[in-house]
């Protein structure tokens, strides 16, 4: 097992603890487990890269992580009602879509490529943002504010345009209509 694949579990197990803290109401700890998480994201990458220490397992391990935080903090956010429940569903649903045409293509031999969109990682990105400043606007004991709205629109259209874009690139790529360069986000 490589260095950062063992990072990569690490982050797995700070995801009930984060959610246990949100729960709990100590959102210190959970923003400071969210904290570890994105830093130890970033370390796992830099020595697989800088190290030669890449996997195929950590190619997939390393995003499920990641998206089971940012889902989870998402569901539990909805929960306490500090995101809108339409967005955690769509968020959720989003993934779900993704999850949903991988497993269905190679169950059916015409298993999909597994690179990110441009519109999902900025997606990827908005979400952590907003989670994050949620989560601080909680620990802190700050007001929302306009720019969580903000983050909340910017959010939700983002959402929908990479459900959108990876669900066009599948049926085009299960139509055999061009190479799908999709699925991961």
């Amino acid at each position: 097992m490589t260095v950062p694949n063992f990072i990569t579990i690490l982050r797995f197990l700070l995801v009930p603890a984060v959610v246990f803290a949100l729960l709990r109401g100590e959102v210190d700890w959970a923003l400071a487990g969210f904290i570890v998480a994105g830093v130890s994201d970033g370390v796992d990458g830099f020595i697989a890269r800088h190290f030669n220490q890449r996997s195929e397992l950590g190619a997939y391990l390393d995003p499920m992580a990641d998206k089971l935080l940012l889902v989870s903090v998402f569901v539990v956010l909805g929960y306490m009602g500090e995101l809108p429940l339409w967005l955690v569903i769509a968020a959720v649903s989003r993934d779900g879509l993704i999850v949903g045409g991988v497993l269905l293509s190679t169950i059916m031999g015409n298993p999909v490529a597994m690179k990110p969109l441009f519109v999902s990682k900025a997606n990827t990105a908005v979400q952590i943002v907003l989670a994050a400043l949620v989560l601080g606007q909680l620990a802190f004991e700050a007001e929302p504010g306009l720019l969580r709205l903000g983050l909340v629109v910017l959010s939700g259209i983002l959402t929908a345009a990479s459900g959108a874009a990876y669900l066009v690139a599948w049926l085009r790529h299960m139509n055999g209509d061009g190479e799908s360069e999709t699925f991961r986000g």
